[in-house]
């Protein structure tokens, strides 16, 4: 029996530079989530737990660092759910050569930059009544 080759193979499929930073950055930007994620945990726990412990966790998380894991976690989701879509798009076989993944990059960067700032405007704003 002959071993087949994933699809695609490393020995054959050539990434180029900014593919690869796009995907390290996708995988990154996981993972951030995922921090996120604990963060949204331990703020429902506090609320399910009473009075006090909510009290402690709103002090916690409305503190400036909070603030800046806030704007990190819309930065990651932002990122994400650009280069989601750019796979979306791939998955249809289109944008896959060179110069088009390229222009892809900067589009999923730009995408995200500008959701990002938007996001974290309205997030942060939102509490003082725009």
């Amino acid at each position: 029996m002959r071993a087949r080759p994933l699809s695609p193979h490393m020995s054959i499929y050539r990434m180029s530079r900014y593919c690869l930073i796009s995907s390290f950055a996708n995988r990154v930007t996981g993972v951030g989530l995922s921090v996120g994620l604990v963060v949204f945990i331990y703020w429902l726990t506090a609320l399910a737990r009473g009075a006090r412990a909510y009290a402690h966790a709103q002090q916690l998380l409305g503190s400036t660092p909070a603030k800046l894991i806030y704007v990190a976690v819309i930065a990651a989701f932002a990122y994400h759910l650009a280069a989601g879509i750019r796979h979306l798009v791939w998955d249809t076989g289109r944008g896959l050569e060179k110069a088009q993944s390229e222009r892809s990059a900067w589009l999923v960067i730009g995408a995200a930059a500008a959701l990002t700032v938007v996001c974290a405007w309205w997030a942060l704003r939102a509490r003082e009544g725009l």
